[in-house]
């Protein structure tokens, strides 16, 4: 079992550029599992994790509604703005700026093979880093992603997560607001889900974040908790 990941940070890049890219390492991936099934051999398997942030981008999910995207063509324009309709599961949801976007793709056959597991410790990684920053993040039943004040009427969600898998090679992971602008999200109903409010850690601390010291914490939990090994590429 390959327990090493390749760290990749892809800096500012485009939506949809970082999907085809993704698409790509996933095929990688699968292409091996298929090889090594049909002639019984044992190549190892690799295993990345790109860090990314997207320029200001609206995603909608195959099962999504457009009508949760509050802006017309025009408005999007002139907000600077792109918008992709995607083959992923989910609604609407925002990318930009700010946000540290993690997306680990993984061969779980070299880990666990649990996608519940496996999104509960994405979860975990989130929340112990934000716990360094004495915020208490938690989960949100029937939910996924980190929140704070679950129960409460000021629930509000700090880290988006969606994920795909097939033949156990994952996709797409979570979004992290840091320093994020979120005036962006009221131009959707985040999720599909009325009412749920969104906040970053810059609300949260009232200072901006080290972008890069979180993404190195974040590295940190994912390693304890994957029990995985990191290598820069």
């Amino acid at each position: 079992m390959n327990k090493k990941v390749q760290l990749q940070d892809l800096g500012n890049k485009d939506y949809k550029d970082t999907w085809d890219y993704q698409e790509e390492l996933f095929k990688e991936i699968v292409d091996i599992k298929v090889q090594n099934r049909q002639f019984n051999s044992q190549l190892p398997t690799p295993n990345f994790l790109l860090y990314v942030e997207h320029p200001h981008v609206y995603t909608l999910g195959k099962s999504g509604d457009i009508s949760n995207l509050l802006l017309s063509e025009k408005q999007l324009e002139a907000k600077g703005a792109t918008f992709y309709k995607i083959n992923r599961g989910g609604d609407i949801t925002y990318h930009g700026p700010g946000q540290i976007v993690g997306y680990p793709i993984l061969d779980l056959e070299n880990f666990f093979t649990d996608i519940h597991k496996y999104l509960r410790l994405l979860e975990e990684a989130i929340i112990l880093t934000l716990a360094e920053y004495g915020l208490h993040g938690t989960r949100s039943e029937g939910e996924t992603g980190v929140w704070f004040d679950v129960g409460t009427p000021f629930a509000r969600k700090i880290c988006a997560m969606g994920v795909r898998a097939s033949r156990w090679v994952t996709m797409h992971g979570f979004a992290l607001n840091v320093n994020a602008d979120l005036g962006y999200f009221d131009n959707i109903i985040p999720c599909g889900i009325k009412g749920k409010a969104v906040t970053s850690m810059h609300v949260e601390l009232r200072r901006e974040v080290d972008e890069q010291e979180v993404k190195e914490k974040i590295l940190k939990h994912f390693q304890k908790l994957f029990e995985a090994e990191f290598k820069t590429s």
